[in-house]
């Protein structure tokens, strides 16, 4: 059996039993992962069913163009079917999604303009307005509009929902989505909740974004937007594809927890997600007071992370944005060792005293001082080649004849991810200081041992 294009490859994605970060979870908790979709995300199905439905309606027409807003993940459903079909496609995308994404776009011969994230809706800048204004420039285009046509949501009702009711054996009783057009969220709950209206449906936000308010109060609160980082949920608009009436709870989750547990997801379970996922499985993680052991919770894993290995699967991003403040740093290093003494030797000592020193202790290398000062350091290999060249005259030698540049000093608040640059071919060691003026010696055996 084979399949006549790649669009025939959309659907049917797998349903994987999540383990080790839903330890705490007493419910059975599945992930339905759209990663397995050609394009690598659930947004291949949205796309195929809305340019199928403009072909129907005639409102897409042989060698036409499609035009759309995205965030990356809907260009590329789209960008499959044009290549399928021999449609041109141009994408109108915002500059905090990832590099990888705009990429990827182009690789599969799409027109990428990228606008400013942080402007209105309605501001001619952005990218809902410049969508728009190409689509009524251009001759025989059409423009998808994602978070309006209602072609999203339907596709998720005809194959997303179906799918999590047969591979459940409809026995789901929780389906947590995060929410962005609302097309996933929307379609799959219509179809749940026909087949069984106790299935819960429940939301993910994002801070910065209107939809937990507006479903609480009924208040579109401008006060509610703000810049946020999370790729792929959370609105400044009310898409139409979002049916509030279908959603039983919405649950925020900050851009630090859903980043941190996208990484745990792919160190832990072995699934290289995106950014929304991370958000869903930490705000699944918030409501697990909700959860019985009876439970069946399906989370959505809506795209692949190698589209974020240059942001969220990078430390220095991670880093740069105080991410990682939970990190390993020296100072975990520090409290891991079994000897904490700073062992050391002043600078006039004789060479074969400070040998032995080393040999009593059974350290490698060691830092030397002046009152206090590091002012060299040795190494075991150094000090045995000066004493077994000089048998004779070594015991006259004082260390600050022999001695090397001191070791790097660092502080103890520094990643232990950044010792590696310290690391060289002839510097084995660094010297990390306290907060109270301690010194204490770091070798690479002391971080091995640690990590």
């Amino acid at each position: 059996m084979y399949h006549n294009n790649i669009l025939e490859a959309i659907g049917n994605t797998p349903m994987i039993k999540l383990n080790k970060v839903v330890a705490e979870i007493p419910a059975l908790v599945l992930g339905k992962v759209e990663t397995f979709n050609p394009g690598n995300s659930i947004k291949d199905r949205m796309a195929l069913k809305m340019v199928e439905d403009a072909e129907k309606a005639g409102l897409l027409k042989p060698g036409g163009t499609i035009i759309e807003c995205t965030s990356g993940n809907t260009g590329m459903g789209v960008a499959l079917a044009g290549c399928v079909k021999g449609y041109r496609c141009i994408f109108t995308t915002t500059d905090k999604q990832s590099k990888e994404k705009f990429d990827i776009l182009r690789a599969m011969g799409a027109e990428v303009i990228v606008c400013p994230t942080n402007v209105a809706a309605d501001d001619p800048k952005s990218y809902y307005s410049v969508a728009e204004r190409l689509s009524k420039e251009i001759p025989n285009s059409f423009w998808c509009n994602q978070y309006d046509n209602l072609s999203n949501r339907q596709a998720h009702y005809e194959s997303t929902g179906p799918e999590i009711w047969e591979q459940t054996e409809g026995k789901i009783t929780h389906l947590i989505v995060g929410v962005g057009t609302g097309g996933t969220i929307s379609g799959t709950a219509k179809y749940l909740k026909e087949k069984n209206p106790n299935v819960k449906i429940w939301g993910v936000d994002t801070y910065g974004s209107v939809f937990k308010k507006y479903h609480e109060t009924g208040e579109f609160d401008e006060k509610e937007i703000y810049p946020y980082i999370t790729e792929g949920i959370g609105e400044d608009i009310l898409p139409k594809n979002v049916d509030f009436s279908l959603i039983d709870y919405f649950e925020k989750v900050s851009d630090k927890d859903g980043a941190l547990m996208a990484r745990r997801l792919a160190r832990e379970e072995g699934l290289l997600l995106g950014y929304s996922c991370g958000s869903a499985v930490a705000g699944l993680i918030q409501l697990k007071d909700r959860l019985t052991k009876d439970d069946v919770v399906v989370v959505i894993f809506h795209d692949h992370g190698s589209r974020y290995v240059g942001k969220l699967y990078n430390d220095d991003w991670m880093r740069d944005r105080g991410f990682l403040d939970d990190e390993l740093k020296v100072k975990d290093l520090i409290s891991k060792k079994a000897v904490k003494d700073f062992i050391s030797v002043q600078k006039d000592v004789k060479v074969r005293d400070a040998f032995n020193i080393m040999k009593d202790k059974d350290i490698s290398q060691i830092p030397v001082m002046d009152n206090g000062t590091m002012v060299g350091s040795l190494t075991e290999s150094a000090v045995l080649k000066h004493i077994l060249a000089n048998p004779l005259a070594n015991s006259e030698n004082e260390v600050s004849e022999i001695m090397t540049p001191s070791f790097p000093l660092v502080e103890e608040d520094l990643p232990f991810t950044q010792l590696s640059k310290y690391f060289t071919k002839d510097n084995k060691a660094v010297v990390a200081k306290d907060k109270a003026g301690g010194m204490h010696v770091l070798t690479q055996y002391d971080v091995v041992q640690a990590v």
